[in-house]
């Protein structure tokens, strides 16, 4: 890990924001050694964040509902590994200082609101305001089966995990009842630090998504879309926003250029029209580039600062 830093200062913000996944195999999410190293090359190479997705198991033999792909088979190689992402970025936490943490995505229907509410605000908490949760339906029948979670109605869990954590963050004593989730008169302490709470990105690329986006959500993190239809989604977003007299302040636009485009991270003409359809970061993965060493690595998010974001 260890290398000469670039001449960019730590902390540079004349750029479009830009965040990393972790190559997600051993020993590069797993050693506690490798992963405080890697958290500190991302701090010291100008890396606004850092973004861990979530499957608690992946089922080997499973019906083909992954849509982004033509055979509805998801490209995860066997040998990925997926820590749980809150466990991994409590860790995060105390290695840096500046990074921010985030999911992406969480699944949010397989989780107890109230158990999610109280573990976001815990490590929102103690990173100093630094938690930002990409969370969304999945897609693996098989993963909720195995969890013990229906399947159905997926969406309507989502919107009210998402709404009871909001009440249990702002009121005290808090009650909510919904469909799924009920509670009375309830005290859910720790508090998230950030005023308004956690800010929750809602992952997907459907228009579904794009309108919980617009109802609901901080921000929007759709997975392989094109700038056109990043762009539609937006206004989709905007549109559900008006309907719920929302005016969509700090409102973040995710996008991941490579999931769309394999072999186009250093695209600056696919990163310029992302950024044209209403992008305010773009995130590149560890594995992109061939990065499948430490030095691959921060050559990796050093390479895409200098020539992507700091371009834009």
């Amino acid at each position: 890990w260890r290398a000469a830093r670039s001449a960019c200062p730590v902390g540079c913000t004349a750029m479009m924001h830009f965040g990393v996944i972790p190559l997600c195999a051993k020993p590069f999410v797993t050693d506690a050694h490798w992963v405080r190293r890697f958290l500190e090359m991302l701090e010291e190479e100008g890396a606004e964040s850092v973004w861990m997705p979530e499957h608690v198991v992946m089922a080997q033999d499973y019906e083909p509902l992954y849509e982004y792909s033509a055979d509805g088979r998801a490209p995860v190689a066997e040998d990925t590994v997926m820590p749980d992402p809150l466990e991994w970025l409590s860790f995060a936490a105390a290695c840096t200082e500046r990074l921010r943490l985030a999911t992406g995505v969480l699944i949010g229907p397989q989780h107890s609101a109230a158990m999610l509410a109280k573990r976001l605000a815990t490590l929102d908490a103690l990173s100093g305001g630094r938690l930002q949760v990409g969370i969304g339906i999945g897609w693996q029948r098989e993963e909720y089966a195995a969890l013990g979670v229906p399947y159905s109605a997926r969406g309507r869990r989502l919107d009210e995990c998402i709404d009871a954590m909001r009440v249990l963050w702002r009121e005290a004593p808090a009650s909510f009842t919904g469909e799924f989730v009920r509670f009375e008169r309830v005290f859910c302490d720790t508090r998230p630090v950030q005023p308004r709470g956690v800010p929750l990105y809602i992952g997907g690329s459907s228009e579904a998504a794009a309108r919980r986006a617009g109802l609901r959500g901080d921000g929007f993190f759709p997975y392989v879309i094109s700038p056109e239809d990043l762009a539609a989604r937006l206004a989709t977003v905007r549109g559900a926003a008006r309907e719920a007299g929302r005016t969509l302040e700090n409102f973040s636009v995710t996008v991941w250029p490579a999931s769309f485009r394999p072999g186009a991270t250093f695209d600056i003409g696919l990163a310029r029209a992302f950024r044209d359809a209403g992008a305010d970061r773009l995130l590149i993965a560890g594995y992109e580039a061939g990065a499948n060493t430490p030095e691959a690595l921060r050559g990796l998010v050093a390479g895409f600062r200098d020539r992507i974001a700091g371009a834009l």
